[in-house]
């Protein structure tokens, strides 16, 4: 049978390539790449995921220079400063997070190198109610209202994420630039791959949302009481 002289040959060929210290440490380190990628495959958060990846890719890449084998070593020298880029930007959104987090100042610090600048007109209509979602905002600079509560927004502060976690994911409210304003966005798309691949950028939206409709409740409870207290003629 075919397996009769395969397994043979091949403990053979592992034991002739343990046999030098070179071949070795090449057998070794693709083992540890093996089970590395085998371990990401149960892992759910992303740091981990990639410093796994960046892990395997160090295995191979060694195990490719000492048997040689060169499409190894070049497929895993190519991948390993990609994960390892993407490495270091995740915890650095993630130190971003934990500032501002550890500060209570959502100034949207961990959002802004995914966003883009805009300065906008007195007067202009940045989304309208029912309006279909599309992207988030910070306010830089100016002034921000409401129109149906006729509440007001100033500088620092993260508008228009609501919406993107509503059933239909249209919007609840007319947002119009009371003074000229600096406005930065970011789309739908980018804040979804954001939330899902960092989870405490995920857990710092929710936080947000969170906050906004406790306001809409306590804003709806003081309109009740004020009804039920005014006098009727």
């Amino acid at each position: 049978m075919l397996s009769d002289h395969l397994f043979p040959n091949l403990i053979a060929e592992m034991q002739q390539a343990i046999s030098e210290p070179g071949q070795a440490l090449a057998m070794f380190c693709v083992g540890v790449g093996i089970v590395l990628v085998v371990v990401s495959s149960f892992v759910k958060t992303m740091i981990p995921l990639r410093w796994l990846a960046v892990g395997s890719c160090v295995g191979f890449v060694i195990y490719g220079a000492l048997r040689p084998s060169i499409p190894v070593l070049l497929l895993n020298a190519a991948l390993l400063p990609i994960n390892l880029y993407r490495v270091v930007e995740m915890i650095r959104l993630t130190r971003q997070v934990a500032a501002v987090s550890a500060e209570h100042e959502l100034a949207g610090v961990w959002l802004k190198p995914y966003m883009h600048s805009t300065h906008v007109k007195a007067g202009t209509i940045l989304f309208r109610q029912g309006d279909r979602a599309e992207r988030l905002y910070l306010l830089v600079d100016g002034e921000v209202e409401f129109v149906e509560i006729g509440k007001t927004l100033g500088p620092g502060v993260i508008f228009g994420e609501i919406a993107f976690f509503t059933p239909n994911g249209r919007r609840r409210l007319t947002a119009r630039c009371v003074a000229d304003c600096t406005v930065m966005s970011i789309d739908e798309s980018t804040v979804k791959q954001l939330y899902y691949q960092n989870p405490a950028f995920g857990l710092e939206l929710v936080g947000l949302i969170a906050s906004r409709l406790s306001a809409d409740v306590e804003r709806l409870q003081l309109q009740l009481a004020h009804q039920s207290g005014a006098p009727r003629g």
